[in-house]
Order: C-alpha cells, then sequence, then structure tokens
C-alpha cells in the first residue's frame, strides 16, 4: 500500500518509536504519580524527560507548562471550554480551523449568544488579508484569536506570529493549533506570542495513538475536566497548579513513552531534513500530474505551502476517485470535507463534496509520487 493519509496520522511510525512502545507496554505501563516503588518513579521520569523535549522544541516556559491529554481534541476543548466567558467576547479564527477547534467554539456561542468572526483570507491565493483585518479589529477588538498553523485541507502554512502581533496590540489571547505542523516547523512560545499552543502526537511528531495536549503560556484557564491526579486527594478541588489541575486521570505512560521516542527521532533526523525531503516529494508530485482536467488548490506563494495537497479531478466526485485509487492502485489518500467547515467556502469546493486529499509523509518517497501521479492522470 502507498500511504498518503499522514495528515490524518503519520504511518509508518520510526522503528524506535515501535520498539519504545513494546518496551513500555512490557516493562513500565503503571500509573505514574501514584505509587513512590522506582519503577514508578522511573514511568515518572519517562514523562518528564518527554516533557522536558517538548519544552525546549517550543521555549515554553517551564517543563510544567506541556499538559499531556489524550489528543489534540481533548486540549482544544480544555483550552476553549476553560478560557473566561461572557456574552460580550469577541472571538476570530482563521478559515482554516479544524472542527476541534470550531465545534467547542460554537458550543460556546450558542451559549452565551455571540458570533464567530472569520480572519480574511483570499479566496485566489490563499493570502491573509493584513490590511481587512486591522479594520476588523479596529471595529471589534479581538479577545480570542484562534490560529491554524498549518491547514489540513490545502497545506497553507499561516502567518501565526504576523496575526498574533496584530491581536496582542489589542491584548487578545492568541491559541494556536499546531496538530499538523508541530515537529515540522518551527514554533517559539515567546516570539511568536503564543498564549496557548495544542498539539497532536500521533501526525508529525510521529508518535503513536492516545498522546497530545497543549502548551500554556497564559494562567486564565479554569479546569473542564476533574478527576483524580494520585496527589492532594483529600482536596475536591482541582486547584490551580500546572500541570496537574489540567491531567485528571491515568497519564497514558505508554503512549508518552513513544513521544519520548518520537522527539528523539526528530532531532537526530532534524526538522529541516524532514521539510527538505517532503517539499522534494511534493514538487515531484506536482510537476508529474498532468495540467488539464485536475484542479489543485494550492496557495499562491509556494513558501508558504508544506506536505499537503487537496485536488479534484474532473467528472468525479471526490469519494469516487478515493475508492478508485484504493480499489485499483492501493493507495490510500483521504476524501470529503476533512473535518474543516469553513475552508470549503474559501476555496469553493463545498459543492463538489470536498476534495482529494493526499499528504505526504517522511516515509513517502519518490516512486510514490510517480504512482500517484499516474494514476490520478489515468481518471
Amino acid at each position: 500500500m502507498i500511504y498518503l493519509d499522514n495528515a490524518a496520522t503519520s504511518f509508518p511510525k520510526p522503528q524506535s518509536v515501535l520498539d519504545a512502545v513494546d518496551y513500555a507496554q512490557r516493562n513500565f505501563a503503571i500509573n505514574v504519580g501514584r505509587g513512590s516503588y522506582p519503577l514508578a518513579n522511573y514511568a515518572a521520569s519517562i514523562v518528564d524527560e518527554t516533557k522536558g523535549l517538548l519544552a525546549r522544541m517550543v521555549n515554553a516556559r517551564s517543563t510544567s507548562s506541556i499538559i499531556f491529554t489524550a489528543s489534540a481534541t481533548i486540549a482544544a476543548n480544555e483550552i476553549i471550554l476553560g478560557l473566561p466567558w461572557d456574552k460580550y467576547k469577541t472571538i476570530y479564527l482563521s478559515p482554516f480551523e479544524h472542527n476541534a477547534i470550531a465545534r467547542p467554539l460554537n458550543k460556546q456561542c450558542e451559549l452565551y449568544n455571540l458570533k464567530m468572526h472569520l480572519l480574511p483570507f483570499s479566496s485566489d491565493t490563499q493570502e491573509w488579508d493584513s490590511e481587512a483585518t486591522k479594520l476588523l479589529f479596529e471595529q471589534n477588538p479581538p479577545d480570542y484569536v484562534f490560529i491554524s498553523h498549518v491547514s489540513n485541507v490545502t497545506g497553507l502554512i499561516l502567518p501565526v506570529t504576523e496575526i498574533a502581533k496584530l491581536a496582542k496590540e489589542y491584548n487578545a489571547v492568541v491559541i494556536v493549533d499546531a496538530s499538523q505542523s508541530l515537529g515540522l516547523l518551527t514554533l517559539d512560545m515567546q516570539r511568536d506570542l503564543i498564549d496557548y499552543l495544542i498539539f497532536a502526537g500521533h501526525k508529525s511528531l510521529y508518535a503513536s495513538w492516545g498522546i497530545g495536549g497543549f502548551v500554556s503560556n497564559n494562567n486564565i484557564l479554569t479546569p473542564v475536566i476533574c478527576g483524580g491526579t494520585g496527589s492532594d486527594s483529600l482536596n475536591l478541588s482541582m486547584g490551580d497548579r500546572l500541570p496537574g489541575c489540567f491531567e485528571a486521570g491515568s497519564p497514558n505512560t505508554i503512549a508518552i513513552a513513544s513521544l519520548n521516542a518520537s522527539l528523539k527521532w526528530i532531532s537526530e533526523v532534524k526538522p529541516e531534513a524532514i521539510v527538505q525531503k517532503k517539499d522534494r516529494l511534493m514538487s515531484l508530485l506536482l510537476s508529474s500530474l498532468k495540467k488539464d482536467g485536475i484542479e489543485l488548490y494550492l496557495p499562491v506563494n509556494k513558501s508558504t505551502h508544506t506536505s499537503i495537497l487537496s485536488l479534484n479531478v474532473d467528472d468525479y466526485e471526490p469519494s469516487e476517485v478515493g475508492v478508485l485509487l484504493g480499489e485499483d492502485y492501493d493507495i490510500a489518500v483521504r476524501t470529503g470535507y476533512h473535518c474543516a467547515p469553513f475552508v470549503h467556502d474559501l476555496i469553493k469546493t463545498k459543492e463538489r463534496m470536498g476534495t482529494v486529499r493526499i499528504s505526504i509523509g517522511f516515509f513517502n518517497t519518490e516512486d510514490d509520487m510517480k504512482t500517484v501521479a499516474n494514476a490520478i492522470n489515468s481518471l
């Protein structure tokens, strides 16, 4: 099989990640923070080391600002539902947001009778309109601004720093969804003025399922998930100390061990080498696709595009292309709307039933690109 659904989850995983999961399952798949015996201390040291690796990757204030959750979706809900809300809040989000952001935001908007305002991006170029944003912010100053670092539909790299700088002129809280980008592109919590950064272990970080989370650079959240933390057990309050007040329940030591191994693997391979390989494969794919009968949804500025390509083929619905590629060529792609409700208005694919999404991973090859291009060209 040629696997090109890496935006959903990266596959296969590095061998070191597979080995780490097996070792953890066999040797220290126990609760962290619930015991003082040597094995519990060793498991805790893996968790602490993993948080340290992540903190250095994003220039977090401290390891205590790294909060582990079961997924990026849980992290997004903890942030959005935990923010202070009232009927006067003004919310902006990019049109590239995933439903992990859009749906909990919509829940809060319905609860407080609020409106979500989309940041202006060009339908033709996918470029951010900074002047239009300045005008919007002047008319309705932002309280919360949500930015997806990389679109899971078009592969656009959004200008996080520039948007955040403008938002901070109004003391807005900036929340960045780095589910597609962390492990691939550089983010700096301090330089980029990010208050909360969401990450997913199983995508560009090449870890297993079951580990995600967020990085806190602010202290305004209220815990919305409560339960045991292994400490202060007589207190019925979750308290306000990071990271424990947001880490209810037993941590997934096996998935955290996989993230530990994947972060070390990324450090060895180098993120820039991963970017270069993906860019080379994407260039080969784009140059191999025929020009007629295939519509590509690309940013006009190629330097703001990474390893995700959405397309449509004339006379076919995306789902039909997906079935043909899977059954006739054993090629795995994703089709439809990709859990991104706003972007299809922007790129005008709502009536097309979405797009065919090809997302490249580090373990894909040049032969993979040639094969998928030939398959699509033959339709």
